[in-house]
């Protein structure tokens, strides 16, 4: 948390250099977004749903979007002996260097129980959690929720009240080279097309949606597993997890849809 609070100052100071020297710009921030439900409607369940998002999710975006630390961080630095030190002048310019957009990543959405039995069976999400019933999820586990990203465009554009942009959003997946070249991927433009209709209907809502960028475009080790098989692109790289292939690329059948 303190390398987490330099980080802070840091962005803030390059939004407030930005917003002085160069006003016509706007500046956003960055932040994983992972939505998480509460498992049962349990009051356990609830508040433990709200405390997860509130250190998982809320605790970044506030500072960067409202400026200051959260009420919630109080108690939860006292009861895990954590001290913030800052430096004369930090609380400040992170008051004075906010955000005029929310940029955030969503790729899946997770359960929040109390209960020791459901959270042994673990949904293999990369934020945690446990498997929801109503979802199906990828190669990897990671629960597929389209309607989830509605869900969340409109609790930020509620929270926050600023424009806000889908800067990731994508399935990692295996994906198979067919013997003339081709690569069927249909599950991707399936994820992708499902993800767009939300968004839409989050615009419908009223939300102020900037943009959308998916990730990515190109084939590329992921981030999260550190492997080739975990493929996310538009464009098929040809590299695999022993070290073997030539780095050619061809065109995935979700290159022309997404085009």
């Amino acid at each position: 948390f303190q390398a987490l609070h330099h980080q802070f100052v840091a962005s803030a100071k390059a939004v407030k250099y930005a917003h002085e020297h160069y006003p016509q710009f706007k500046m956003g921030n960055m932040c994983i977004f992972a939505t998480m439900y509460p498992y049962s409607c349990n009051p356990d369940d609830m508040i433990e749903t709200q405390k997860q998002m509130q250190m998982t999710n809320w605790f970044t975006s506030d500072i960067h979007v409202r400026g200051e630390y959260p009420y919630y961080a109080e108690r939860y630095f006292a009861e895990h002996n954590i001290t913030i030190h800052m430096e004369q002048g930090d609380v400040e310019i992170l008051k004075e260097g906010t955000v005029d957009f929310y940029t955030f990543s969503y790729y899946m959405s997770n359960c929040v129980s109390t209960d020791p039995e459901v959270n042994a069976r673990s949904a293999g999400n990369l934020m945690g959690g446990v498997k929801n019933p109503y979802l199906k999820a990828s190669d990897w586990g990671w629960q597929i929720d389209p309607k989830g990203l509605r869900y969340t465009l409109n609790e930020l554009y509620g929270r926050y009240g600023i424009p806000l942009m889908v800067v990731e959003n994508g399935l990692g997946a295996y994906d198979k080279l067919e013997d003339d070249g081709s690569i069927h991927d249909g599950y991707r433009i399936d994820y992708l097309r499902e993800h767009i209709k939300q968004m839409k209907e989050a615009v419908e809502d009223g939300v102020d949606l900037m943009g959308y960028t998916p990730w990515g475009c190109i084939d590329l080790v992921s981030a999260s597993t550190g492997e080739m098989a975990k493929r996310y692109g538009f464009i098929y790289v040809d590299k695999y997890d022993d070290g073997t292939g030539d780095l050619s690329r061809r065109k995935k059948d979700s290159f022309d849809w997404y085009k």
